[in-house]
């Protein structure tokens, strides 16, 4: 039991898991931090390592009272796109269950929103398969994110042997769902708020306030 603990409890806070193993279970400390989603992932398509995938193999203690839903996690990368359009499409679909994301995805007729949908599909398929969601329309998509991957810079031939730098740019896609039902305001500053919830906003912001000593 001690050695499912240790494999489980974040090294930041196992020292006191320490003092009570044995002689021969503290050999086995050292292998905290050191599990297997702790491990950066390779992925398809590139030679570069990466954590989100690995999210996906973390272990999380119970805690009583609460009902962690079940999540997923998933990526694709070196995807040749423009980073600034990419970023249009993965915020688009931020806050939206599954099928609402796929139904607004296939009215876009531009390869990011192609590849966000391929994405997403993979994504259910592996919730599904390896990660026992019961229901594959139960479930929203929590974070979708894309950042840049790589640059590659070639040169282009002009006239009176001049040339120009051209930029090629590849992005990385990263999405998880998780299962339930979306919250009604994904973005809580668009959240409406009743006046008197505002009227309190307004006064709690008041009461902070600090006269500054002269």
């Amino acid at each position: 039991m001690s050695f499912i603990i240790s494999r489980i409890v974040n090294p930041s806070s196992a020292k006191w898991l320490y003092r009570s193993l044995s002689t021969t279970q503290c050999t086995r400390k050292m292998e905290l931090g050191n599990e297997r989603w702790h491990e950066p992932s390779s992925v398809p398509g590139t030679s570069k390592t990466y954590m989100w995938p690995s999210y996906n193999e973390r272990v999380h203690l119970p805690e009583e009272g609460l009902i962690r839903p079940a999540y997923v996690t998933h990526m694709r990368s070196m995807i040749k796109h423009s980073p600034k359009r990419m970023w249009y499409y993965a915020s688009f679909v931020r806050g939206l269950t599954v099928d609402e994301a796929l139904k607004q995805l296939s009215f876009i007729d531009r390869k990011g929103a192609h590849i966000i949908r391929e994405v997403i599909e993979e994504a259910v398929e592996l919730a599904v398969a390896e990660h026992d969601v019961e229901y594959r329309t139960n479930l929203w998509i929590a974070e979708s994110l894309s950042d840049v991957c790589d640059r590659i810079k070639g040169y282009r031939r002009h006239a009176r042997m001049r040339f120009g730098i051209v930029e090629y740019k590849y992005v990385n896609y990263y999405v998880r769902l998780e299962e339930g039902r979306p919250p009604k305001h994904y973005y809580s500053v668009k959240e409406a708020k009743t006046p008197e919830e505002q009227l309190n906003e307004w006064l709690n912001e008041h009461r902070r306030k600090e006269i500054p000593r002269i």
